[in-house]
């Protein structure tokens, strides 16, 4: 028993180390060198201790922007209020959202051996967030749940959702690409449908968006960093002029956070700050993600030989890149007339995660383009702003607000707000 007590604390008890195993697993089992397993392992690891780090960098930058827009819209100032946090949250429950991962891809790996859908969901940053947010809200809908429980129930959930969204898009997904060789894998898949059925109801077909000369000089617009913290500058600075041209007690607090120094440069610093945040972050999971997605690929190409692979969201991008652009414009636009509207009506912040609106509003302007032309990639990225902004609000205030409210403010994406609220649903029918 105390061995047993032993791995259950050090192995399954710490999520960094349980994926590093599940990665020395996959690398093992396709026969790689010493020198690969060890180097694959390593990198795992790190990068999933280096996520916490910037986790914390991104909720002290949220910490300024949530209060600075409440002020701004004159609502009952404070932080992110009482919840437990990235951080916090993948010391407790990351061993659980790891193992459900990696569960959840093998019967991935095994519907598609048995069944018609033979899709095998590779976009493993995917996989972990989308683990992540469900965890959360299966915490925050029932409290504490039993180690195996919680994998078990999340496994199923997670393998059925990698099987059969893969599925579900790619009728669009052929029209798209030409060919049924490779399938969309990210979290963007309902936005997409939308996109594609408004795109045939509302656009124009014969008005393809590659028909258009962009501009040389937007091509900036590609770059997610970028974008992030171009946005978010803007956003933090329209913010900070109107908190300094206020003289209320709280916009006078929220000046005081500055020091000495002038707040309107230590709010752009913020907004810089919360860019670097989730480059972090990303810098994070590209590296656990490079080790471990070739393990699953190596495991799933053993048992499902000739499966398609559902692949990233920028694998849409080279077939249409000017819709590419239209729909980041449609969902950023979106975006900021949510953020007025959702602050004006519900007393809600929205925080309009350009990492977000980009892939999923460039995702949704490519599948709008197939069917609506460039006005279906347009009206593809206001539905993603609105799906975001909308789900946003529902997750964070309902459905997770005492876990990772704050990495659902920027890592959730438009698939969790949908699927949030049934996986909530079913943690009360079964726990």
């Amino acid at each position: 028993m105390n061995v047993i007590s032993w791995i259950a604390t050090n192995v399954f008890g710490t999520p960094a180390i349980l994926l590093g195993f599940i990665v020395l697993l996959g690398l093992v089992l396709q026969k790689k060198s010493t020198s690969q397993i060890i180097s694959g392992t390593f990198k795992a690891i790190i990068g999933f201790l280096i996520i916490n780090a910037g986790s914390g960098v991104i909720v002290g930058a949220l910490n300024v922007f949530e209060p600075m827009w409440k002020e701004v819209f004159g609502l009952e100032s404070g932080s992110l209020g009482k919840f437990i946090g990235q951080d916090a949250f993948n010391s407790k429950y990351g061993s659980m959202v790891t193992l459900a991962m990696f569960l959840g891809f093998l019967i991935n790996v095994l519907l598609a051996r048995f069944t018609k859908f033979k899709y095998i969901y590779l976009t493993g940053h995917m996989m972990f967030w989308t683990a992540t947010i469900f965890a959360g809200v299966v915490v925050h809908t029932v409290g504490d749940v039993s180690f195996w429980k919680m994998v078990l129930f999340l496994s199923v959930i997670l393998g059925l959702y990698w099987t059969f969204q893969p599925a579900v898009t790619q009728p669009f997904m052929r029209k798209i690409t030409g060919n049924d060789n490779i399938a969309l894998g990210h979290t963007s898949a309902s936005v997409s449908l939308l996109s594609a059925w408004f795109g045939k109801l509302l656009g124009n077909k014969n008005n393809d968006a590659e028909k258009i000369k962009v501009p040389k000089g937007l091509e900036f617009l590609r770059d997610s960093n970028v974008i992030t913290a171009l946005s978010m500058g803007i956003l933090f600075l329209i913010g900070a002029i109107v908190i300094v041209l206020k003289s209320t007690p709280g916009a006078q607090e929220l000046v005081g956070k500055a020091g000495d120094q002038n707040f309107i440069i230590y709010s752009i610093v913020q907004s810089f700050t919360f860019a670097g945040g989730i480059a972090v972050v990303l810098l994070g999971v590209r590296m656990f993600i490079g080790e471990l997605v070739p393990a699953f690929n190596g495991i799933a190409t053993k048992l499902v030989p000739g499966a398609k692979p559902a692949l990233d969201s920028p694998i849409v991008f080279p077939y249409s890149p000017n819709a590419v652009i239209l729909g980041f414009i449609g969902a950023f636009v979106g975006g900021l007339i949510w953020l007025v509207v959702l602050g004006s009506t519900v007393s809600y912040i929205f925080v309009p995660t350009m990492i977000v609106l980009f892939f999923h509003g460039a995702t949704a302007g490519v599948f709008g383009n197939a069917t609506g032309g460039a006005r279906g990639a347009v009206i593809g990225g206001f539905i993603t702003s609105t799906v975001v902004a909308w789900g946003q609000f529902f997750m964070v205030k309902y459905l997770i607000s005492s876990t990772i409210p704050d990495t659902a403010m920027w890592a959730a994406d438009s698939d969790m707000f949908i699927i949030g609220p049934i996986v909530s649903f079913l943690a009360k029918l079964f726990f």
